[in-house]
This record gives structure tokens, sequence and C-alpha cells, in this order.
């Protein structure tokens, strides 16, 4: 890169830490049923973290110290509607093991080629 290329890193701020990069211009919260949610890898997960993940869930006046999680919502060719999560492992699992039909989402639109990044070749063909 030239000098006129180069990113200003200093005028980068850090995001704290309850946003991610996708959704850190989002800030409306969906409560989106877990059912919907596709989840193509599995998970590598810190038994503390899930267990006290649900503590703090569990109890109302610290459930809401638990950051969303992201989702990719996809339409496909067809009209149909595709809900991707790809982070936010150890709240899913700490919402799925507390059998809650609900999980806060951080919705943004994306694509079958943003998908294609993620997936590459196994990317299924959305209707």
């Amino acid at each position: 890169m030239s000098g006129s290329e180069k990113a200003d890193l200093k005028t980068c701020g850090k995001l704290p830490e309850h946003l991610s990069v996708q959704a850190a211009h989002i800030h409306e919260i969906h409560n989106v049923p877990m059912r919907v949610l596709i989840r193509p890898f599995p998970s590598v997960l810190d038994e503390k973290k899930v267990k006290s993940l649900m503590e703090t869930i569990e109890n109302p006046e610290t459930v809401e110290r638990v950051p969303p999680i992201d989702i990719l919502w996809i339409t496909g060719r067809e009209g149909g509607d595709y809900y991707y999560s790809f982070g936010g492992c150890h709240r899913y699992e700490a919402y799925k093991r507390l059998n809650r039909e609900f999980i806060p989402c951080k919705v943004f639109k994306s694509t079958t080629t943003d998908l294609q990044s993620y997936l590459g070749g196994s990317t299924p063909d959305l209707l």
C-alpha cells in the first residue's frame, strides 16, 4: 500500500466488547425463535462459561448483561428466509440448555455471496 492508501489506525476506535464488527451499527434487538437458527459449525465450549451465562440469564437483574448474538438473515431465491448464526456459541448453548424458546439477536440482512465467505463450497442452494 502506498502512504495514501494506508488506514489511519489512530482514528479507528476500539469497539466495546459487547459489539461485533458486523452488527456494531445495529441497535435493534429481536427475540428470535431458537428453532429457526441455522448453526452450521459445531461449537467448542468452555463449560464454566456456559454455566456462568446460564446463571446470568436466569437472573432477571443480570440478564441484560448478556449481549445478543448476531444473525445473518438471507432471503432465498424463491423468497424463503434463512437465519444463520456463526458466533455466540456459549450464549446460544446457555439459552438452549435453559430450554428458552427465544434468544436475543441483532439481525442483519445478508446475501448468499456473504454466506459463501463462511461456508465456501458447502453453501447450500437456498430456495
